[in-house]
């Protein structure tokens, strides 16, 4: 039983979801001290965690399903739960099916207009897995489902949407999707061969590391419009700095001719990133005079 639960665990990469989680619970301190002066309940912030952690489990085996031929076929995947037969497909439908269930019922405990925009969360989530097939720009796709946390989260604690959250979820946006061009490097000659679209395979890697940057450098132009149209005290500019850097140094990691730190630079990294983010604007948050 635990191996199946740590095979599930490493098909959706569920250490993965540091990622987006943080800039999530940024989203729902923001909503929590601007609209009621106070902080989101324990309950609220329970839900959304679990929400969150529901939802992406879910995208994360749709993913798995629908790529599974290409994975089997990728020498460096090959070896994923579902291409090596660990795990089932009908197992992976299941799963999914269960951790809907669980996205819609922490919808319904937070607020109506969660609940009716819990089918098209999914969907936006569902559809990345197969942009790749059609779009070289599927790394915004997948930025863009990312991305939509902060509003999700904004959401579930207010129960309406203020537009400046649209400039996190675009910050968020074009982080996750810089970051995965950077790691679809790596399979730049599988996509030739499968047919598969990317801005690697498109622009070359040269080009693909200058893309990421100019994302990357455009993350933290909107986080600092975001600070100012908060008037967020200094931690949150301080945060904003710590990111930059943390950036810069993940871009320092990868060159055109030298991908093999591109593992330190896509988890590690982006791990610190995310976490940085919401320990620098959560105390911003706290010191905030609203």
């Amino acid at each position: 039983m635990s191996n199946r639960i740590r095979t599930v665990l490493e098909m959706i990469k569920f250490e993965h979801s540091v990622f987006a989680l943080p800039f999530a619970l940024t989203g729902a301190l923001l909503a929590a001290r601007v609209t009621q002066h106070t902080w989101p309940s324990l309950k609220q912030l329970l839900w959304i965690i679990l929400a969150m952690v529901a939802a992406r489990s879910a995208a994360m085996t749709i993913n798995r399903i629908a790529d599974v031929r290409y994975d089997r076929e990728n020498p460096r995947t090959a070896q994923r739960a579902l291409p090596a037969g660990v795990l089932s497909i009908g197992f992976a439908w299941m799963f999914t099916a269960v951790t809907v269930a669980i996205f819609f019922v922490a919808a319904w405990q937070l607020n109506p207009l969660a609940l009716k925009l819990a089918p098209v969360a999914l969907a936006i989530l569902f559809f990345y897995s197969y942009t790749k097939r059609f779009t070289t720009w599927s790394h915004l796709f997948l930025g863009f489902a990312l991305g939509i946390s902060p509003a999700a989260a904004w959401i579930a604690v207010t129960g309406h949407l203020d537009m400046r959250m649209l400039i996190l979820c675009a910050a968020v946006t074009l982080w996750v999707g810089g970051f995965d061009v950077l790691y679809a490097c790596q399979d730049i000659d599988f996509d030739h061969r499968a047919g598969l679209f990317s801005v690697p395979k498109r622009f070359g890697i040269a080009n693909a590391l200058l893309i990421a940057r100019a994302m990357h450098i455009a993350v933290v132009a909107l986080l600092a419009w975001l600070a100012a149209s908060f008037s967020l005290p200094w931690p949150a500019w301080l945060g904003i700095v710590v990111v930059a850097a943390l950036l810069a140094y993940e871009h320092s990691l990868v060159n055109a001719n030298d991908l093999s730190r591109l593992d330190a630079a896509f988890f590690a990294m982006n791990g610190y990133i995310s976490i940085s983010f919401l320990l620098f604007w959560g105390a911003a948050t706290a010191l905030w005079k609203v």
